[in-house]
């Protein structure tokens, strides 16, 4: 039971970190002005949140909205 809770923390920890990483390449594609670059790393940050179940925090929201604007 332990070692099973051990790797599911373990495991979010990983999608956690990926997530620090898209949003940082995120932030730089949006401001190296990259927007078809922005738009896959949107979609990926969106397939590792869908993983964890957790919602767009407001600073990926702020950076999409401009990419979309």
């Amino acid at each position: 039971m332990l070692a099973e809770h051990h790797d599911s923390t373990s495991t979010e920890d990983g999608l956690r970190r990926q997530i620090q990483i898209k949003q940082s390449q995120l932030k730089i594609a949006v401001e190296g002005n990259m927007p078809h670059v922005a738009q896959g790393l949107q979609r990926q940050l969106a397939q590792l949140q869908a993983q964890i179940g957790s919602q767009p925090e407001s600073d990926v929201e702020t950076l999409m909205s401009l990419v979309d604007g």
